[in-house]
């Protein structure tokens, strides 16, 4: 069974865990457009943002203050079958119903989130370590309304940086960037 936020987790998926695939140890050092994160860093808040991701569909809580580090035996592996875990916990409809009791928010919204996250790291990954990055147009067309009415909130809570320029012809993904922080090359 499928929801349409798995499918689009899925798509997302297919995109982010060849960039976290292909990154050397010799990069973990590297810096990110989240300038408050290298790669090792970007790596472990990713890689436990997929993990909580799966107890929030499940409405069960999650630490979000916990630093653990997951970057240790095969990784790499870990992090696709933990992905492959979140998009799976998202494809039950049950998933999609009702509030976060977490979170405080419609599992509509976690559910987005998650994906934004996916997206987005996976960019800010690939800009870190110069691996090729380009994410699914249903995606970006999914999520970018979502990311700009929930920029402000975002910024709020520490999560976004103040938004950046964009020219007028920027496509969606550039203007997705930009409500988050972020300023595309």
């Amino acid at each position: 069974m499928t929801t349409r936020i798995s499918e689009l987790l899925a798509a997302a998926a297919e995109r982010t865990v060849p960039v976290v695939q292909g990154i050397d140890d010799k990069q973990l050092g590297n810096p990110t457009p989240c300038t408050e994160y290298q790669v090792r860093d970007l790596l472990n808040h990713l890689f436990q943002g997929v993990v909580n991701f799966q107890a929030l569909a499940a409405k069960q809580p999650v630490d979000w203050a916990a630093t653990p580090d997951f970057l240790d035996g095969d990784w790499r592996s870990r992090f696709a079958e933990e992905t492959g875990k979140m998009v799976e916990a998202w494809s039950d409809p049950a998933a999609i119903e009702g509030d976060n009791p977490a979170m405080g928010m419609p599992q509509e919204l976690v559910a987005n989130l998650a994906l934004v996250d996916l997206t987005v790291h996976g960019w800010d990954l690939s800009e870190g370590t110069g691996r090729p990055y380009t994410p699914s147009p249903e995606v970006v067309a999914a999520i970018g309304p979502f990311t700009e009415q929930m920029a402000p909130m975002g910024r709020e809570m520490g999560a976004f940086a103040e938004m950046t320029d964009f020219p007028p012809d920027a496509d969606d993904f550039v203007r997705l960037l930009a409500h988050t922080g972020r300023k595309a090359a």
